[in-house]
């Protein structure tokens, strides 16, 4: 029955989208607001867990402080990931 109960819930997410928005959505706004709101629920789901991960807070506000300026300067995910986790484990090893 639990199974039953969250494909049903799980489609219906799904479907009623579609249901309502037969039409193409014309306003720029609300498409512009679509466009950016996987970036901000990832973001709002991810920035907390940044801070947290680490045993200091500083090293963990350390490590975002690497990963947003090379994010700024366009260089890639691997490089930024990595560079950030390497300046944290930095920062623990030496203080």
């Amino acid at each position: 029955m639990a199974v039953f109960l969250m494909a049903v819930v799980t489609y219906a997410i799904r479907v009623l989208p579609l249901m309502f928005c037969r039409n193409k959505i014309k306003s720029k706004f609300f498409k512009s607001f679509l466009d950016y709101i996987p970036f901000a629920v990832l973001g709002a789901m991810i920035f907390p867990s940044i801070l947290f991960s680490t045993s200091n807070i500083y090293f963990s506000m350390i490590g975002m402080a690497v990963a947003l300026i090379l994010a700024y300067y366009e260089k890639g995910l691997l490089t930024v990931a990595v560079s950030a986790v390497l300046v944290v484990y930095c920062c623990e090893l030496i203080f």
